[in-house]
């Protein structure tokens, strides 16, 4: 579990506030009625602090992978904002963009489609100061790409190998390296760990811990693992379909879940406990599947699949309930 932030700043670095990213179905010439719009993510708000690592859980679909690629704009908003350092994401030209993602870089889930396969991975590394060449020196980045090769755990000498010479965790660490080679201060971490094998997860997490401990960068880690989350988070939000439906510290999501999608969640999650002195959560199968995100239930969304589901549950949607400090819940009757 992560220590305490190091961290004396006030505000959050990041700032999103009612994020919506809807897509719109078909395109072109056709007949019959216009299909429906996706609506991948709907309503959502974070924030993020200096140093802090937020996890954002959820099952497939839920919209995880959708909220880092907008704040990346690597797709456009339908509404909301999005504020690093209080500059507007979203209202930013191209030359205000590109010096916000040089302070806000990515890793990408899957390490064998994220490096180009015919650089070199002192080309790839250094491919950063291409795009903003005031960074760094050219005299100056060779040596520097062998500094970070080293920093994640890797030799000097594999600046001059190709791609296909590396493992998957290799791949990621390349990634990792390339993603700190401007200094940011966030890292947008897209499910970096679940395209390799479990013993060499541990390795990558252990890995973004001690570059988070050493540097202070602070950490959107996606993810559906629960154990990976719990070990490398400071806060946890919990997604389904398009909203978060419960966000606190670790300790209060883990040990005190109150939102009963969270429970189930939770519920699933395996135990290595042989002692029997952690207390056995009972088994939550929850009934049906998740619902279309282009024809999502009215009211709360989880409703369908909720065994305390009500008539109110049908109306209105339930907002996260501020009442209780960090620990936020949207429902109508939690625990």
């Amino acid at each position: 579990m992560p220590d305490k932030m190091k961290t004396t700043e006030s505000r959050p670095i990041l700032e999103v506030r009612d994020l919506v990213k809807h897509f719109t179905g078909g395109s072109g010439f056709s007949f019959g009625p216009k299909p429906a719009a996706v609506k991948a993510v709907d309503g959502v708000s974070f924030d993020l602090a200096a140093g802090e690592t937020l996890g954002l859980v959820g099952e497939s679909g839920c919209g995880k992978s959708t909220v880092a690629r907008t704040l990346l704009r690597l797709e456009e908003p339908t509404s909301g904002t999005a504020r690093f350092r209080g500059e507007d994401i979203f209202a930013a030209d191209p030359v205000a963009l590109k010096n916000i993602r040089r302070r806000l870089q990515v890793i990408f889930q899957d390490p064998y489609a994220s490096l180009n396969p015919r650089m070199t991975i002192a080309e790839i590394i250094a491919e950063p100061w291409v795009i903003h060449p005031d960074a760094l020196p050219v005299s100056e980045r060779g040596e520097k790409v062998r500094s970070l090769l080293e920093g994640v755990g890797l030799r000097r000498e594999h600046a001059e190998r190709y791609p296909h010479e590396f493992s998957g965790g290799q791949r990621q660490r390349i990634g990792i390296a390339r993603a700190m080679a401007l200094d940011p201060e966030v890292l947008i971490c897209d499910e970096p760990v679940s395209a390799l094998d479990v013993s060499v997860q541990a390795q990558v997490v252990n890995l973004l811990m001690e570059i988070q401990d050493r540097l202070g960068v602070a950490y959107v880690f996606i993810a559906h693992d629960l154990s990976v989350v719990r070990h490398m988070s400071h806060r946890i939000a919990v997604m389904y379909l398009g909203r978060i439906v419960e966000t606190g510290t670790q300790a209060q999501v883990y040990n005190n879940p109150r939102h009963p999608y969270t429970k189930a969640l939770l519920s699933a999650e395996p135990s290595l406990d042989f002692t029997g002195d952690r207390e056995k959560r009972q088994r939550i199968i929850l009934k049906g599947e998740a619902p279309s995100p282009a024809n999502p239930p009215s009211g709360c969304r989880f409703r369908n699949r909720c065994w305390k589901a009500q008539d109110m549950c049908a109306g209105d949607a339930p907002v996260l309930d501020r009442s209780d400090g960090d620990h936020q819940v949207a429902c109508f009757d939690p625990e």
